[in-house]
């Protein structure tokens, strides 16, 4: 593998191992400065969400900044952000600094935008779907190491994941500042606008656009859904399974495990065999019942199941990231890159605020007498179902 894909999957880990890495022992974290635990579940809500609404904000800018001035210089002043603001939440004296934090994080966290991007600048036709697969497994990666390290080390002090995100992000830097090559020649490039730091400019543009319209609304009801897990994981299983902060550690390492298996080595193998519309068609459908069956498992061990055996449908995400691309030029790949990943925050603000709000209310007495702990599954296979709904109906009309 070339040095500079190394070098963006690493990133795209880390992206992941700073939202992984603080999830088991988060609820630990802010059980200290909050005593009510109702109201702690809906901090985990804010506090996850806060951290999109800063990449849904900052991602079209990010994008339209590398289509402007190259791929490069943002990737490496992020990470540098990146890892000075681990080091500021890991010292935070309360939570208004602990949250501050957590909207830099989200304001660093946007260069997801810009490794998409630089996936495709240097990807063609043939190799398109196998990296963005590639870029799946990097997920997956960071899901498996930062829970694991967040699990183990929040278990001896909370502050310990913050200060080893800090150190990874640094390091990745400096490798980054010798080893990172441009990939978007000045040719390429365009005259940076301020329309184009504006999200809702951005959406709207890319939404006003009917031929591609129908990937949008699959890609954001699969994000909104998928965004189910990071969003009420630690709690749900806490609170069902009575799951320690080691236990929600590893097994949201099966989950990274999972993915970078399937979304590194299945995905190219499922595409061939299946085309990248019907993959995205069966992943929708596989994803929609898999959250079904997760909010009505009632067995810890139920869920290893689940996750083992729903994991083959996640190729949907990178088969629908290789059609989307293909759509668009080099010259305008940062602002569409930009503009899917505010689809994803705009997900993600959404997701864990729903989410934890409908577990606080279900998980406890309420006016409707109903205890019902799976209900963000429940909802996320609505959503998910949705998905492939459209994503029939638009293979139907050709246009997926």
């Amino acid at each position: 593998m070339q040095a500079r894909m190394l070098f963006i999957l690493i990133t795209l880990s880390l992206d992941m191992i700073g939202i992984g890495i603080i999830i088991p022992s988060l609820p630990d974290i802010l059980k200290k400065f909050i005593a009510d635990p109702e109201l702690a579940t809906q901090s985990f809500g804010y506090f996850i969400s806060i951290y999109a609404i800063m990449q849904f904000l900052a991602s079209p800018l990010l994008g339209a900044i590398s289509d402007w001035k190259g791929r490069r210089p943002v990737l490496l002043v992020s990470l540098l952000m990146a890892g000075i603001d681990y080091l500021v939440m890991a010292f935070a004296p309360n939570l208004t600094i602990l949250f501050a934090g957590r909207v830099l994080a989200g304001l660093t966290g946007a260069n997801f935008t810009v490794a998409m991007a630089y996936i495709s600048d240097v990807s063609n036709d043939e190799n398109r779907a196998k990296n963005f697969g590639l870029s799946g497994a990097a997920f997956g990666l960071g899901f498996i190491i930062g829970p694991a390290i967040g699990g183990w080390l929040g278990g001896i002090d909370p502050h310990y994941p913050f200060l080893v995100a800090a150190v990874m992000n640094l390091l990745n830097f400096a490798f980054g500042l010798f080893i990172l090559p441009e990939s978007l020649p000045k040719e390429k490039r365009r005259v940076f606008t301020k329309n184009q730091i504006n999200p809702f400019k951005s959406l709207g543009k890319l939404l006003g656009n009917k031929e591609l319209l129908v990937f949008f609304l699959i890609h954001f009801c699969l994000q909104l859904a998928g965004q189910t897990h990071p969003s009420i994981w630690s709690l749900y299983t806490h609170s069902r399974f009575e799951w320690s902060p080691s236990q929600i550690g590893a097994s949201l390492a099966v989950v990274g495990i999972m993915s970078a298996l399937t979304q590194g080595f299945l995905t190219p193998k499922i595409i061939a065999f299946l085309g990248e519309k019907k993959t995205v068609v069966f992943g929708a459908l596989g994803n929609s019942f898999g959250f079904l069956f997760f909010g009505l498992a009632n067995q810890g061990w139920m869920i290893y199941l689940l996750l083992i055996i729903t994991s083959i449908f996640w190729t949907a995400g990178p088969a629908l990231q290789s059609l989307i691309s293909k759509q668009v030029p080099p010259s305008e790949q940062g602002e569409l890159q930009g503009s899917l990943f505010s689809l994803t925050s705009l997900a993600s603000i959404l997701c864990p605020v729903i989410s934890t709000q409908a577990f606080a209310y279900f998980s406890h007495q309420n006016t409707l007498g109903i205890k019902l702990p799976g209900a963000p599954y429940f909802f996320a296979f609505i959503v998910a179902f949705t998905a492939f709904t459209l994503a029939v109906k638009a293979k139907e009309k050709q246009s997926l």
